[in-house]
């Protein structure tokens, strides 16, 4: 008969390593005690590490250049976080453009905006994540890089985007199909709307053919 431990430890491995997951997931297993107990068994063999209070993963291994345990993302355990607590996150400030390849700074602190309650966090033994309450408009968001363009903008204010900035921007938005977009327009500020809809109407300009 199979252990708790055992049980959980298959069903990872089914998932795959890289998996982010969290002592709830596996409640249909046991009892918390019980569950609790057998991660905290697989965790002391290094068959799964610790992430964050009460996160877990079963992380990647490199053996190609021999580097070991690969540890997830910080957005990869921020968004097993708001699973966990049925919550909406939104990256926010210097994370947003570093995810947008606005900018190389690493941030010193994970902001996230969320409909949850505000709270400081430590993930990965020494990273900062911040969870900052916000509104439901700015949670409304359905498309996830209009979300993103929207609060990496924000944080720099407007007249304090470069040309070559607004460049790059408009290089992601014009892969992103126009409609999916249009819908998160009336959640953005007009100076950011003008900036995500000029990308489309270049991407027009450039292709019309005038016949003379």
């Amino acid at each position: 008969m199979q252990t708790v431990e055992d049980r959980i430890f298959s069903s990872l491995k089914k998932c795959g390593r890289g998996k982010v997951f969290y002592p709830d997931q596996f409640a249909s297993y046991s009892s918390s005690n019980n569950i609790r107990k057998a991660l905290e068994i697989l965790k002391s063999k290094g068959m799964i590490i610790s992430v964050a209070h009460g996160i877990y993963c079963y992380p990647k291994i490199d053996k190609r250049f021999g580097l070991g345990v690969m540890f997830p993302s910080v957005d990869e355990i921020v968004e097993t976080i708001a699973k966990r607590d049925h919550i909406k996150v939104v990256p926010t400030g210097v994370h947003a453009q570093n995810i947008l390849g606005l900018s190389t700074q690493v941030p010193m602190n994970y902001v996230y905006l969320t409909n949850g309650w505000a709270r400081n966090i430590t993930v990965l033994g020494n990273v900062n994540v911040r969870f900052k309450q916000t509104s439901a408009k700015n949670m409304s968001f359905q498309n996830k890089l209009a979300m993103l363009v929207t609060f990496a903008l924000k944080d720099y204010g407007r007249g304090n985007v470069s040309n070559e900035q607004v460049a790059h921007l408009h290089d992601l938005i014009r892969k992103e199909r126009k409609e999916k977009i249009q819908k998160d327009l009336a959640l953005m500020p007009v100076w950011i709307r003008e900036i995500v809809m000029d990308a489309y109407e270049q991407e027009y300009k450039r292709d019309t053919i005038y016949i003379i």
